[in-house]
C-alpha cells in the first residue's frame, strides 16, 4: 500500500474506486466496504483509494476539546489498512477550511479534482460538505454530471446490532471488551512505552510491567482486570499472554492511577521497551483486599480466568 500524504503529488489513478472517512477502527463496517471496492477494482481493472482525515474531523468540529477518544492512531489506521489490501491510502487534513467546502465544492474541487473517480463507495449513513448536507442521493446526482458511478453499502449488523466506531466506544468503556471485539473483527490495542514502578509486585510473584500511553488521544478501557496478550521487540517479536490492570490498585496505594500488565512466565528487565497489548476480556472490578496476601489470593484466581479466555480465543 503506497500513502500519500500531499494532495498536490498524487499519482494518476487508474479506474480508482474511493471512498472516504475518519476510518477509526477499520472495524467489521469498514471492512465490508473494503471487500466491496476490492470486488469493483478487480473487475475494471482499478485500483482502491482510501481517503482518510486526520485529526480526526470531530476534533474540528466538536466544541468541546478531546471529546472524542480514538480507537486507533492514524499509524495504527495505516497498519490495519496495509493489512486489508488497499492499494493506495490518502491522508487528508482536515482543518476548518476543509470542513467548510460546500457539497459541491467537496465533490467537484476535492474528489473529481484531484482523484477522477472510476467510482465511489460510500456506507449508509455517508454525509458530506458543510454542514453535512451532502448525502448518497446528492453524490448519485453529481456522479452524473461529473462521470462516476455511486455505490452505497448498507448497514453492517452483528446481532441486530449497527456496527459503529460510537458503539465500539460505548462498549470499551462499558467494559464489553467482548462485544467491541465482535464489532472490530479483532482484539482492541493499544501501545504502551514500560516504564518503572514501585515493583510491589514483584514481591508477592506478579511483576508487572507498567505503562505509559503517548497517544493522549487513545482510547483506554476502563478500570479493572483484563485477559490480554503483549508482543514487543523485548520479546523478540513473540506473542505472550498476561493480564491487566488499569486503576488506582486500592489495596496497595489507591491515588496514582496506572496501567499495569503481568505477563505470563515471564520476568525479565524490559524498562523503556514498546510493547503493544492486544485486550481479549474483562475479568473484574478494582477491589480493595484486606492486605497482601489477600490480593495475592484474588491474582492467582485472576490469572486461571485469563488463561482460560486466552485459550478460548485464537491470537488475532
Amino acid at each position: 500500500m503506497k500513502v500519500h500524504y500531499n494532495l498536490q503529488d498524487l499519482p494518476p489513478f487508474l479506474n480508482g474506486v474511493i471512498t472516504t472517512g475518519a476510518f477509526d477502527g477499520v472495524h467489521k463496517g469498514h471492512q465490508k466496504i473494503i471487500s466491496r471496492m476490492q470486488e469493483i477494482a478487480a473487475q475494471i481493472n482499478g485500483e482502491t483509494i482510501i481517503i482518510t482525515f486526520h485529526p480526526h474531523p470531530r476534533k474540528i468540529t466538536s466544541s468541546i476539546p478531546g471529546e472524542i477518544k480514538q480507537l486507533t492512531s492514524l499509524n495504527e489506521r495505516i497498519q490495519l489498512l496495509e493489512k486489508a489490501g488497499i492499494d493506495h491510502l490518502v491522508v487528508v487534513p482536515f482543518d476548518y477550511h476543509f470542513s467548510n467546502l460546500t457539497a459541491q465544492a467537496y465533490v467537484q474541487e476535492f474528489l473529481v479534482a484531484h482523484f477522477h473517480p472510476h467510482t465511489i463507495i460510500v456506507g449508509y449513513d455517508h454525509r458530506f460538505g458543510k454542514g453535512r448536507l451532502g448525502n448518497f442521493d446528492l453524490l448519485k446526482t453529481y456522479g452524473q454530471d461529473f462521470n462516476f458511478n455511486v455505490e452505497q453499502i448498507n448497514e453492517q449488523l452483528v446481532e441486530d446490532e449497527i456496527i459503529s466506531s460510537t458503539h465500539i466506544r460505548e462498549y470499551l468503556a462499558d467494559k464489553n471488551i467482548a462485544k467491541a471485539n465482535q464489532l472490530l473483527g479483532y482484539a482492541y490495542f493499544f501501545e504502551g512505552f514500560i516504564v518503572r514502578g514501585n515493583q510491589i509486585g514483584r514481591t508477592i510473584g506478579f511483576p508487572t510491567a507498567n505503562l505509559h500511553i503517548n497517544d493522549e488521544e487513545k482510547l483506554i478501557p476502563s478500570n479493572g482486570v483484563y485477559a490480554v496478550r503483549v508482543k514487543g521487540a523485548c520479546f523478540g517479536d513473540g506473542i505472550l499472554d498476561g493480564m491487566m490492570n488499569i486503576g488506582v490498585r486500592p489495596t496497595v496505594d489507591g491515588h496514582k492511577k496506572v496501567i499495569e500488565v503481568n505477563i505470563f512466565e515471564f520476568d525479565e528487565d524490559i524498562y523503556e521497551q514498546t510493547i503493544t497489548v492486544w485486550v481479549y476480556d474483562y475479568i473484574r472490578g478494582e477491589v480493595k483486599f484486606n492486605g497482601l496476601d489477600e490480593l495475592k489470593a484474588q491474582l492467582n484466581k485472576d490469572v486461571n480466568s485469563s488463561k482460560t479466555i486466552l485459550q478460548a480465543h485464537p491470537l488475532f
